[in-house]
């Protein structure tokens, strides 16, 4: 069989009969006999050190406070049992219904996008595994500050009864103190959270079909900002007025889409 290469390639991994380019957020192979990816990444990256050394190196992990976040909330923690061994791989992982814990590139670029500051409000709709959770919170930490946000820094909304149970007990064994900076609630994301409002940033990880939801546009501070999937961008909506929005899209991204009303 004919191995085929590429060309404009950062790394080539060889295995036997079939090849694996790393190219920023891609991965191309060519036919493997065993047919399992798993055999075709694994060694690639072995530990959140590295994790974080190559989201720095592609230039996604820029802040020392975010890269921070990182080391702290180390990506094995959130992950099912049975893919920690794959928890550093620079890909979605599933998590079980239908849904995955976010590529590590995704996430790193999407909070740059967002860029928390300490003691900043945040409304995040689809906690998932509760790995950006994490991050989230503890960018937003600020411990002189702590008592002035009412106790909370982040509010989690998410839609599977399921996910919000694992996620919230994931938190709370990763870091109990934390966990109590946050808000976890099970509900309908597009809807956002009024009782709560406003906030100072709001992030999604789940896909828009048309438009950001107004729910969350209503929720947000005048001069807050949104970043958000819509259909296969992703989207930073800078609000400047009451009714009055900044918006940038970055093209050719993959995500779950935003269920709505269930």
């Amino acid at each position: 069989m004919q191995i085929q290469k590429w060309k404009r390639r950062k790394r080539v991994f060889w295995h036997e009969s079939f090849a694996v380019q790393w190219n920023d957020a891609k991965i191309f192979t060519a036919h493997c006999p065993c047919d399992d990816l798993w055999c075709m990444i694994e060694g690639m990256i072995a530990s959140n050190e590295e994790l974080i050394h190559e989201l720095r190196s592609l230039g996604y992990l820029k802040t020392d406070r975010l890269a921070e976040a990182f080391i702290a909330a180390d990506r094995k923690f959130f992950v099912p049992e049975a893919m920690s061994e794959h928890a550093y791989l620079n890909e979605p992982l599933p998590i079980g219904e239908g849904q995955t814990i976010s590529q590590p590139l995704v996430v790193a670029m999407m909070l740059e996008f967002l860029d928390i500051k300490a003691g900043e409000k945040i409304l995040e709709i689809g906690t998932g595994s509760g790995w950006q959770t994490a991050l989230c919170a503890l960018v937003a930490y600020d411990e002189r500050t702590s008592g002035s946000n009412g106790g909370w820094d982040v509010v989690s909304i998410e839609r599977i009864a399921t996910l919000h149970t694992a996620a919230t007990a994931a938190i709370r064994a990763w870091n109990k103190g934390l966990s109590e900076r946050i808000v976890f609630l099970q509900g309908d994301g597009a809807r956002g959270d009024a009782e709560h409002m406003p906030y100072d940033k709001i992030i999604s990880g789940a896909s828009a079909a048309d438009d950001i939801p107004q729910a969350w546009k209503d929720q947000l501070k005048i001069g807050g900002r949104i970043v958000a999937p819509v259909k296969n961008s992703i989207v930073v909506l800078d609000k400047t007025g009451k009714n009055d929005f900044l918006k940038r899209d970055f093209l050719g991204y993959s995500f779950v889409p935003l269920v709505i009303g269930k």
